[in-house]
């Protein structure tokens, strides 16, 4: 066994090997996740570098099925230890916890044919991330912060400003048949300038470009000078008098509507009863102009990949279509909960069983442009930060602290903050009176700029 292992220098072939051995060991079915990467991340503070870190690593993942009467038992292990005897111990442990953990009649790999990948390149890793030498990721840094510094004297400190680069590759095998990997590749830039008003008031804010090749990177003075920009405008900001009105969400609080979305149409929610979309499946659950749409075959996206967590090939999901839900998000297990099948949403950490997972997330964009809808607006709020979690997917209750930009007569004329919006994401969602034309992945979640009327905005 010990010169198999150490033959075993391609990750596929361990995670087959692996599985091979767990089988051997009394598993009835297993899956192995190998993950290997590099990392490179540095920060650099009022022109100093206060932090720099390059580190590779790789872990092994072992799930093992030992079928019992009415379902199976499931245990998982994980280890970095890739030695001969590292891999025995892991597989040996996961089948011994197997043997004492309860039986689940839903437990189970999905069939033979429902695997499958992916073909061709989906663009998720580019060798360029690396390109630039470490003095030069450090100085983009620097440049960025620069920028930022430079824009306007009310710019009195920084947060710092980042570089970072990560490569990694991904190995998943199962013990009925299947077998994939894939390498991929994410570098961003980004800077937090703090400005300070007349009154003294401090504001922090931020901005960044992510992307998955160095060569699409924005530039660092772009981005430096956007962060300057989104701190300044919150300059000496006000709190407003309790009100109902039209709120707006700017792309990058917008995409948490989004997220809501997908938690709410999340198996696990709906078969433990604790969504609001629990039993809406084909019926109205939005405006008509609304469609959210969880894709993972996007070319190039942060979200992408040619299959998921078990080994199905990634899809492109119809969560919420003009306005009716179309599709619950699932894995095999919560599939089999409810009697449909997965929609290729599982993911997984190298412990533990698969959880639900989005590809790339989206609200899709509308045609409005996003100045329109602020002109639309002759007295609300548009909101550009949002603190804490607060949706209750259970009763659909929506409260969040926010600061934005106050709005009268269709423009902007005071920052505000220590507020905070608050409805129902029932209502909210069919209340969506406009969708923005500014629909731009910085993530792999996303959505345009949103206008919802009827919010309550508790302020002064």
């Amino acid at each position: 066994m010990s010169a198999a292992v150490e033959s075993r220098t391609n990750l596929q072939e361990l995670a087959e090997f692996v599985v091979a051995r767990a089988l051997l060991n009394g598993a009835s079915d297993a899956e192995v996740t190998i993950r290997q990467g590099d990392e490179f991340s540095t920060t650099v503070r009022m022109g100093e570098v206060e932090t720099l870190k390059e580190s590779g690593s790789r872990g092994v993942g072992l799930r093992v099925l030992v079928e019992a009467e009415n379902g199976y038992r499931v245990a998982s292990t994980s280890s970095s230890d890739f030695t001969p005897d590292g891999i025995e111990y892991l597989v040996q442990g996961a089948v011994g916890l197997a043997q004492v953990t309860s039986v689940d009649p839903f437990a189970g790999l999905a069939e033979p044919g429902e695997f499958g990948k992916l073909n061709g390149d989906l663009g998720l890793y580019h060798e360029d991330v690396y390109s630039l030498p470490i003095e030069e990721r450090i100085e983009w840094a620097r440049r960025a912060e620069a920028a930022a510094m430079g824009a306007d004297a009310r710019i009195v400190n920084s947060d710092g400003a980042s570089f970072d680069a990560t490569t990694g590759r991904r190995v998943f095998a199962n013990s009925r048949g299947f077998a994939g990997e894939y390498p991929s590749s994410y570098c961003s830039i980004a800077a937090s300038p703090i400005a300070q008003g007349a009154n003294g008031e401090m504001q922090r804010d931020y901005w960044y470009s992510q992307a998955r090749s160095f060569h699409r990177l924005e530039q660092p003075e772009d981005v430096g000078r956007e962060a300057a920009r989104r701190t300044l405008r919150m300059l000496d900001a006000r709190r407003v008098a309790t009100q109902q009105a039209p709120v707006i969400f700017a792309p990058e609080v917008a995409r948490g509507l989004a997220g809501a979305v997908f938690d709410a149409a999340a198996g696990d929610a709906i078969y433990r009863q604790a969504s609001i979309f629990a039993g809406k499946l084909g019926e109205p659950v939005a405006a008509e102009t609304v469609t959210v749409v969880d894709d993972g075959t996007l070319p190039g996206g942060f979200g992408t990949s040619p299959f998921d967590a078990e080994g199905l090939p990634s899809r492109r999901t119809l969560i919420v279509e003009h306005g009716v839900l179309k599709n619950y998000i699932l894995n095999t297990y919560a599939g089999r909960k409810l009697g449909m099948k997965s929609t290729g949403n599982a993911g997984r950490g190298l412990a533990g069983n698969p959880y639900l997972d989005a590809g790339n997330l989206f609200l899709e964009a509308g045609a409005q442009a996003a100045e329109e809808i602020v002109r639309s607006v002759e007295r609300g709020l548009y909101v550009t930060r949002m603190l804490g979690q607060g949706v209750n997917l259970v009763t659909g209750d929506y409260s969040r602290g926010a600061a934005g930009l106050w709005i009268e007569n269709g423009e902007f004329v005071y920052p505000v903050h220590e507020i905070t919006i608050a409805g129902n994401l029932k209502e909210m969602l069919r209340n969506i009176t406009a969708i923005g034309s500014d629909l731009i992945f910085r993530g792999a979640i996303a959505a345009p700029t949103l206008r919802i009327d009827g919010m309550t905005i508790a302020g002064a």
